[in-house]
C-alpha cells in the first residue's frame, strides 16, 4: 500500500515536471522593449537599447574583470556623472577641450565621406615587393650633432663644423667610428656607436634616407642635416625582400594609398572654401 502511494506521487512530479518543461516561458515584455529605461542619472535615462549596445562592444575586448550588465551600467552612470561635472565646470568652452571636440568632428566627417572608398583599398605582394625595391631597410649607425628646433645662425655653423671634422677623421680613420660616436653624438645610441639597428625607411627622416638609400655597407656620409641637427651616417647593412615581413610593407603601401585618397579629397575641397595665405609668414 505504502509502495503504492509513493509511485502516485512520483508519478505525479514527474508529469508536472514534464508539463512546466513543455510549456513556453514567461517572458517580460519589458526585457524586449529597447526603450526600456534601466536606470537614471540625474535625470538622464539609460534605456535598454543603450545598455544592450554597450554591453556587446565590451564583450569583445579581453578584461581583467568579468563583463557583466550591471557592471558595463555602472560604467554608463559613471560616464554620466562625469559629463555633468565637467558642463557644470564649463570644461565644453574651454580651448583645450574644444580642440579635442573638433578633432573628432574633423576625423568624424572623413570618416563618413570617405569609408567606402578606404574600405575599398588592396594593396597586393607585387605592390609591396615593388615598393621595397626602393625603399629598403638599412642598419645604419650615426653621430649626431643636435640643433634646437630654430637654431640661429651660429649655432647651427657650430654644428656643422664639428660634424665635418669628425666626418674627416672617420672617413681617414674608420675603426675610429665606435670611440668618436661614443664622444661626440649626442644621441641616446652613443654609447652603442651610435647603431640604429634595421629601420623601414619611413622611419627615417627623409635626408636621412635620400643619404644612405643604394649605398654599400661601410658608406660614411658627410654631414646631413633634419630637423634634429647634422648627423654623419654609417651604412651597416641592407636586408632583403625575403628577409623582412611582407605585411608590414603592405601597410606601408595602404597608408600611402589612404594618404593619395585624402589628398585628392581635400584638393576638390579647397576648390570651393574661401582660402588666403599670408606667404611671407611661412619665410
Amino acid at each position: 500500500m505504502k509502495t503504492s502511494k509513493i509511485f502516485a506521487i512520483l508519478s505525479l512530479a514527474i508529469s508536472a515536471n514534464a508539463f512546466s518543461q513543455d510549456k513556453e516561458p514567461t517572458v517580460n515584455p519589458r526585457n524586449t522593449n529597447p526603450e526600456a529605461v534601466v536606470a537614471t542619472v540625474n535625470g538622464v535615462e539609460i534605456k535598454k537599447a543603450q545598455l544592450d549596445q554597450a554591453f556587446e562592444q565590451n564583450l569583445m575586448y579581453v578584461s581583467d574583470k568579468i563583463v557583466t550588465k550591471e557592471k558595463v551600467l555602472n560604467d554608463i552612470i559613471n560616464r554620466e556623472i562625469g559629463v555633468k561635472k565637467a558642463k557644470d565646470a564649463g570644461y565644453q568652452n574651454d580651448p583645450i577641450v574644444k580642440s579635442k571636440m573638433e578633432d573628432v568632428l574633423y576625423h568624424a566627417q572623413i570618416s563618413k565621406d570617405l569609408e567606402k572608398k578606404l574600405q575599398a583599398i588592396t594593396v597586393s605582394d607585387k605592390e609591396a615587393q615593388e615598393y621595397y625595391s626602393r625603399a629598403k631597410e638599412y642598419r645604419t649607425a650615426h653621430i649626431l650633432f643636435r640643433v634646437r628646433v630654430a637654431p640661429d645662425k651660429a649655432e647651427t655653423e657650430e654644428a656643422m663644423k664639428k660634424a665635418l671634422e669628425v666626418y674627416r677623421q672617420v672617413v681617414a680613420k674608420p675603426q675610429q667610428w665606435p670611440e668618436l660616436a661614443n664622444k661626440y653624438s649626442q644621441s641616446s645610441t652613443a654609447p652603442t656607436a651610435g647603431d640604429l639597428g634595421y629601420l623601414p625607411a619611413i622611419k627615417y627622416a627623409p635626408e636621412y634616407f635620400k643619404a644612405i638609400n643604394g649605398k654599400p655597407n661601410g658608406f660614411i656620409t658627410p654631414p646631413v642635416r633634419t630637423q634634429f641637427g647634422y648627423h654623419v651616417v654609417k651604412v651597416i647593412g641592407v636586408r632583403e625582400w625575403k628577409e623582412v615581413d611582407p605585411a608590414l610593407y603592405k601597410k606601408i603601401v595602404y597608408d600611402q594609398k589612404r594618404d593619395k585618397i585624402l589628398e585628392e579629397y581635400f584638393a576638390d575641397a579647397r576648390k570651393t572654401a574661401k582660402i588666403t595665405i599670408n606667404k611671407e609668414w611661412l619665410k
